[in-house]
Order: structure tokens, then sequence, then C-alpha cells
């Protein structure tokens, strides 16, 4: 069987993308980099939702993506995707630490805050000092290091509340603003989309001869 690897978008002008990538900066550039490493991987790509949505820097054409991407995948939960594929590579995305929780192997491209602990493979070198396991980095990135705020109070509280919230939907209903927002970001893909496909008719950037085909 195959190898699936999943690629999660990122945007491009996030600063963990600015200050923590390396030489891979770009989604395209990720995609491009997965497939020439790994031929025969089945590779799936998922964007950015805030990309998708039109808000923030990082789109890849369709027509692009799909030179390096088996499949393309948008309204699919990141934890659903990770149940069914064996490895993530990504820049920085918080995907990877994700897919780490999960047992996944994760290959990383920039230095996030989980990568150069011993639990990754690291593109680029990172010298943390020393090593950590799964739940010693969990302990320090979820329950010592930050702080949290009750959504219902909008007070500070520990990781416990945060916890007990996510068993009441109606705390996390969305607002008018991010309704609005919403119907924002459908118009301004739709016209990155016009742009994206004439910037791609005038292209002259260097393609695979062919596309990649997933399977039947």
């Amino acid at each position: 069987a195959r190898r699936r690897i999943l690629v999660p978008g990122q945007v491009e002008d996030d600063l963990s993308v600015l200050y923590g990538g390396g030489e891979t900066r770009t989604n395209l550039d990720l995609l491009r980099g997965v497939r020439v490493a790994h031929p025969d991987a089945f590779i799936l790509y998922k964007p950015h939702p805030d990309v998708t949505a039109g808000h923030r820097k990082g789109a890849v054409p369709e027509l692009l993506a799909r030179r390096f991407a088996d499949i393309i995948v948008n309204d699919v939960s990141i934890a659903r995707i990770l149940a069914g594929i064996h490895e993530v590579h990504t820049i920085t995305s918080l995907a990877g630490f994700e897919a780490l929780l999960r047992g996944r192997q994760v290959t990383v491209y920039g230095r996030p805050f989980y990568a150069g602990w011993g639990l990754t493979t690291d593109v680029m070198a990172i010298n943390r000092g020393r090593r950590l396991s799964i739940e010693e980095l969990v302990a320090v990135a979820l329950i010592l290091y930050p702080r949290y705020l009750d959504p219902v109070t909008r007070l500070p509280c520990g990781p416990e509340v945060i916890i007990e919230r996510l068993d009441q939907p109606e705390a996390w209903r969305p607002g008018l603003l991010v309704t609005a927002r919403r119907l924002q970001g459908r118009l301004a893909r739709r016209w990155s989309e016009r742009r994206a496909s004439s910037a791609v008719a005038d292209s002259t950037c260097e393609l695979p001869p062919q596309e990649i085909s997933g399977p039947a």
C-alpha cells in the first residue's frame, strides 16, 4: 500500500512561518518538496481554513496543487485525517504537534516548538540541548506554559476548566461577527481564485510533465 502523507497548508505571512521557517516558506514549495522526496506516496493536501476563506496569504491554485497532491481536502477535520495517514510533513503547523499526540511520524521543515526534542524528523538542524518524551512536551506545551481564558466568564482559568467547556457546545456558538467574516471570506476567495487562474495561465514555472492522479 502507498504511504499516506498529509501536507497541511499554512498562512504564509504568519509569524511562525516568517520567523520559524527554513528554506521552505511557501505551501507550493512544501508540496513540491514532499512529492520530490516521496514520489510514490499518496499525498493529501489540506489548505489552511483562513487561506481557503480568502482572509490570508498562501493560496495554491487547485490545478497547480494537483500537480503534486493526490487529493485536496477541505471540509474534513484534521483529527479525522490524522486517523488515516502515516505521517505529516509541515513547516511549523500545529497539525504536526497533533500528529505526534496520535503517534504519527512528523517531518518538519522549520523550527516549531515541538521540533528538535527527538520526536520529529527535522530537515533543519535544531539544537535544543536535550530530548523530551511526548508526555513531557505535552505537559510543558498544554499545562505549564499557557494561560487560558474561560470563554464563559472571560476570566483566567486552568486547562481543566477549558476541558469542561469543550463539553458545552453553547459556549462556542459563532456570533454575528464570525458569520459576517465567513461571508466576507467567500467573496474574497472568489476574487482571489479569478486572479490565481489568470496567474496560472501566464505562469512559466517548471512543473512535472503530467499530473499525478489518485487511486480509482
